[in-house]
């Protein structure tokens, strides 16, 4: 984290807020004293005054890095200048914890943001979404059949098998492809959070509202709203998201005037949302004006012929990133599209970087993929993964090798098993990265944000 901040007094108030958040922040007085830092650390956020002469340079210059523009004032016209500029969100002279907070989720959870919180889509991303086999055929005639109209798509699928690139492809070949692309990550905010990134909020709305903010929809107009992980939204807000749908109208936060909304809207899960609807967990009415379209991409083990390319392209971005030159020998493909990837595409793409990163040699073998698929962090999200330990467990002590000590017959609740297993596997991301947040987070698939709530949670130290 750079903190570059002319003002001492909101210097410290910014470090201390950091610190409190377990985020590291160094300053830097100057713009050649930021392009040092950033050339010679990991830096992942930059904090700068809007009136700050290397604010614009970093917007322009350093686009990779995400800038959160410090203002003078609450005047709105500002802060939507700073927002065209290439900020990804503003914190005005006296902004609230909350309000830190969520531009501090947007700048770590959702790298590459453009201006008013616009997501460009880089090409390097959208390669990702890769594949010849007939899944994936079927998906991309799905896609461009979809894209011409306006209509709601849900897209649905395993965590980690690209829903939003299919979300950013939607975008693409849509007529509003001119228009801006918002992501919204419904799981990471919680309801008063959320709701307000949605709507925006009026001057006086809640303590510390010192500014009318445009929402999300707002910010989307004439482009597309990616409602992403729509299946943990509470039901407070989905009502409130019915509503957006079905009539395509909403308020600001303390506002009274209803706004038209002009936005094509995309929604992803991984939750089962008909068994959701007859549990009562999610409503009816809104799963059907969600599921207008449904677009199912196949989990990676349902598309093996698909592994060798993106295998390769990931190779290739990483040996770039990273300054290598790299071979990929048979062996090593054949092992690769071998596994079963329980995590999907996000967890291949996640493997083959710490391939790359690990690598000592001029080319990357087969032994060097069963030595880093035995240390890898397993993944305990999905059923697929517990249900093959398990089957290896049985198999091993049907053959009478050593096998753990059996567990306990005593049921458990599902929620203390899950919260156990997911604690269990940041610490062991942890151990296997020397504590290293960053590259844990790459390796269990989450944001650095989201590792850091997730060690809040657990408490994890």
């Amino acid at each position: 984290m750079l903190l570059v901040a002319v003002d001492d007094a909101a210097a410290r108030k910014l470090e201390a807020s950091l610190g409190a958040r377990g985020l590291g922040a160094r300053r830097a007085g100057d713009r050649r004293a930021a392009s040092s830092e950033l050339h010679i650390r990991a830096i992942e956020v930059v904090i700068v005054p809007a009136a700050h002469a290397a604010f614009t340079e970093l917007c322009e210059n350093d686009s990779e890095v995400p800038v959160i523009a410090l203002l003078d004032d609450d005047d709105e016209q500002r802060t939507r200048e700073a927002l065209r500029t290439g900020a990804v969100g503003t914190l005005g002279p006296a902004w609230p914890e909350s309000e830190l907070d969520v531009v501090l989720e947007r700048a770590l959870g959702g790298r590459g943001q453009g201006s008013s919180g616009e997501e460009p889509p880089p090409a390097s991303r959208a390669r990702y979404l890769l594949g010849d086999s007939e899944p994936m055929r079927r998906v991309s005639d799905l896609i461009e059949r979809a894209a011409g109209a306006p209509a709601t798509t849900l897209v649905r699928g395993e965590t980690g098998t690209g829903k939003e690139l299919v979300a950013r492809a939607l975008h693409a070949k849509s007529s509003r492809n001119q228009g801006p692309f918002v992501k919204v990550h419904c799981a990471a905010l919680p309801d008063a959070l959320l709701e307000s990134e949605l709507f925006g909020y009026e001057k006086g709305a809640f303590t510390g509202a010192t500014a009318r903010k445009p929402g999300r929809v707002e910010l989307a107009e004439g482009g597309t709203l990616f409602l992403d992980e729509i299946g943990d939204v509470t039901p407070a807000v989905q009502i409130k998201l019915l509503r957006l749908l079905q009539d395509r109208e909403y308020e600001r936060l303390g506002g009274v005037q209803t706004i038209r909304a002009n936005v094509r809207f995309v929604a992803a899960t991984h939750r089962d949302l008909e068994g959701m609807v007859k549990r009562g967990a999610f409503r009816e009415d809104l799963f059907y004006r969600l599921n207008v379209v449904a677009i199912w991409l196949p989990p990676l083990r349902a598309r093996r012929d698909d592994v060798p390319a993106l295998v390769h392209r990931f190779c290739t971005d990483f040996c770039a990133e990273y300054g290598k030159r790299l071979r990929l020998e048979d062996g090593a493909i054949a092992a690769l599209r071998s596994e079963r990837w329980p995590g999907n595409v996000r967890q291949l793409q996640n493997f083959v970087e710490r391939l790359v990163v690990l690598s000592t040699g001029s080319s990357i073998t087969a032994e060097d993929v069963r030595r880093e698929m035995a240390a890898q962090v397993e993944f305990k999200t999905q059923v697929t993964a517990a249900a093959s330990r398990s089957a290896a467990g049985a198999a091993g002590a049907a053959g009478g090798t050593e096998a753990s000590p059996p567990s306990t017959d005593r049921a458990v609740p599902l929620d203390d098993a899950i919260r156990k297993a997911e604690k269990e596997a940041i610490e062991r991301a942890l151990r296997q990265t020397a504590n290293n947040r960053t590259l844990a987070a790459r390796i269990l698939g989450v944001s650095r944000a989201t590792l850091y709530t997730k060690l809040t949670e657990h408490g994890i130290a």
